[in-house]
C-alpha cells in the first residue's frame, strides 16, 4: 500500500477532503493536519478500525487515544455527563489545542479508552481537521501519526516518512501551527487536573475555571493512564541526546562539542547560529518559536546522520515553555543538565 497525498492550500479544496472523509466513515486510516501535530485518524466507534491505528503505529493498545469531534454538539454522545467545567472550556477556548477528559459514554468502545472508564475529547481549531471530520459523519480517534515513540509530526513529509506504506490517505495541509501536542486536562477530578502540557498553558486554564493542578511528572499514572503520553518513551530521535538548560547552557555545550571529536554533532539552538563548529539547526529565539520547530528538527538532526544531539533549553518558566519542557526532557530520555549561572 501507498497513500495517497491529498494537498489542501485553502478553503476552495475542502471539496478534495470528500474522498478522505467516506474512507474515514468505512473505516479506513487517514492522516490529516490539526494546529497541534498531524494525526492518525479512523472512526472511533468502530473497534476494528481503532485497533488498525494502534498496529500501523506500532503504539501499546494500553495508550489510550485522543478521539476528535467537529463540533460542540458532538462532545454529549461520547460522554456520560458534560459538566459545567467542560461547557466554559468548550464555549470560550474550542476550537483549539485543548483536550478534556470526561467520564466515557457507551457509545465509545474500550479499546479507545485502553479499557479505562474515562474519553479523551478534542475539537480542534485547524479548518482541515474540522471539515474532514464533519464530512465523514463520526468522531475521530486520532494519535499522532508517526510510529510509536518517533517525533510527532509537524508536516505531511513526516507523516510519510514513518507511515506512507501502512495507511490510506495523508493530507497535507502545510505546517501545524503549534507544533507540540494540545494540553489534557482532567475534568473527573477536583480541582482539575492538567494530564499533559500543551498549546493551553496553566494560567489560561486558571483564569477561566479557578483552582487547577498543574502538570507534574510524579503524577503520571503509568498503569492506568488516562491521557496519552504518560506511560512510554516518546518524541524520541535515533540519536543519543541531551539537553543543556539555563543561561549558561551555550558555555556547556561549547565544552562538549569541543570533547566530542569523533562523533558527528548536532546542536539545537535558540537563535545562536554560529557558535559551534558542527550541524547547528535553528528552532528560534522565542519559545513560540522552539516549541514548533522541535519536533521537525529532531527528524533533520537523524537526517543529517548525528552520533549526539545538544540541545539548548534557556528559556524562563511559564506559558509554552512547560510544555517545550515536558517534550524535549521526554526526547532525550531525561537526559538533561542544568547549567548555573
Amino acid at each position: 500500500m501507498t497513500s495517497k497525498m491529498i494537498k489542501i492550500e485553502s478553503t476552495a479544496d475542502f471539496e478534495k477532503l470528500s474522498e478522505p472523509a467516506k474512507a474515514l466513515a468505512e473505516g479506513k486510516l487517514v492522516a490529516f493536519p490539526t494546529e497541534t501535530v498531524y494525526g492518525l485518524g479512523g472512526n472511533a466507534l468502530d473497534a476494528q478500525t481503532v485497533k488498525k491505528i494502534y498496529g500501523a503505529k506500532g503504539r501499546p493498545s494500553d495508550n489510550p487515544l485522543i478521539v476528535h469531534v467537529s463540533s460542540k454538539e458532538d462532545v454529549y454522545s461520547l460522554a456520560e455527563t458534560v459538566p459545567e467545567n467542560a461547557e466554559k472550556i468548550l464555549d470560550i477556548l474550542c476550537p483549539g489545542p485543548i483536550t478534556i477528559i470526561l467520564n466515557k459514554s457507551n457509545l465509545v468502545p474500550d479499546v479507545v479508552t485502553a479499557g479505562g472508564k474515562t474519553v479523551a475529547i478534542r475539537f480542534p481549531e485547524n479548518e482541515i481537521a474540522r471539515e474532514l471530520i464533519k464530512k465523514s459523519g463520526v468522531p475521530v480517534a486520532a494519535p499522532s501519526a508517526n510510529l510509536s515513540g518517533r517525533p510527532s509530526p509537524t508536516t505531511a513529509a513526516h507523516v510519510a516518512e514513518d507511515l506512507s506504506d501502512k495507511i490510506d490517505y495523508i493530507i497535507d495541509g502545510g505546517s501545524c501551527r503549534v507544533g507540540l501536542e494540545s494540553t489534557v486536562i482532567d475534568l473527573t477530578v477536583t480541582p482539575p487536573r492538567i494530564l499533559r502540557p500543551g498549546g493551553v498553558s496553566q494560567e489560561t486554564l486558571a483564569a477561566l475555571l479557578g483552582e487547577v493542578t498543574g502538570y507534574a511528572p510524579r503524577d503520571e499514572d503509568t498503569t492506568s493512564p488516562k491521557s496519552p503520553g504518560m506511560k512510554y518513551k516518546h518524541y524520541a530521535p535515533k540519536a543519543e541526546m541531551v539537553v543543556f538548560e539555563g543561561k549558561t547552557c551555550r558555555d556547556a555545550i561549547l565544552k562538549q562539542v569541543t570533547a566530542c571529536k569523533n562523533k558527528k554533532v548536532c546542536v539545537l539552538t535558540a537563535g545562536q547560529t554560529d557558535l559551534y563548529d558542527c550541524d547547528v539547526i535553528d528552532c528560534g529565539k522565542e519559545p513560540v518559536e522552539y516549541a514548533k520547530a522541535l519536533f521537525g528538527a529532531l527528524r533533520e538532526a537523524d537526517a543529517l546522520g548525528a552520533d549526539v544531539i545538544f540541545a539548548e533549553l534557556p528559556f524562563a518558566p511559564g506559558g509554552i515553555v512547560t510544555a517545550l519542557k515536558n517534550r524535549i526532557y521526554k526526547s532525550c530520555g531525561g537526559n538533561v543538565i542544568t547549567c548555573k549561572s
